[in-house]
């Protein structure tokens, strides 16, 4: 299916992962039992990730703490009590996101953030999907090599 002809023209999924309220818990899953290559990231060791290209059918695979994306989409380490609590997350890279985040507003998607240039160099929109799964449209620069 051609959905660049909807608005959004994503290019591939940049990455999936969990939202761990415990990310030891996780890391025994992820990387104990089932063997992925997760790591911590340099700087943040709750956040665990693969290597670029490390994990086949995946861009980037991390666990994310509920903390930290909460602290991403709100500014604090709490996620809101009155928003559902995402169990995972996902990100879809795209070509225009100022085009694709003006497309979700006009479809009544309620944005967590909009067009934000992150530390990293990552540009992110964000917001909740029906299932509760925390979504991202992204352009990350250094995923398009």
């Amino acid at each position: 299916m051609d959905i660049s002809n909807h608005g959004l023209d994503v290019l591939f999924i940049a990455g999936f992962g969990p939202v761990p309220r415990n990310v030891g818990e996780s890391k025994a899953l992820y990387q104990e039992t089932l063997g992925l290559p997760v790591k911590p990231m340099e700087g943040n060791e709750d956040y665990l990730l693969t290597e670029h290209g490390a994990l086949d059918g995946a861009k980037h695979f991390a666990l994310w703490p509920l903390h930290q994306a909460a602290h991403s989409c709100f500014g604090s380490e709490v996620w809101p009590a009155d928003i559902p609590a995402p169990q995972s997350w996902i990100e879809f890279e795209v070509a225009d996101l100022e085009s694709a985040t003006r497309h979700l507003r006009e479809k009544g998607y309620a944005l967590l953030v909009e067009n934000r240039l992150e530390p990293w160099g990552q540009s992110i929109t964000r917001f909740l999907s029906p299932e509760g799964m925390l979504v991202g449209l992204s352009i990350t620069p250094w995923l398009c090599d």
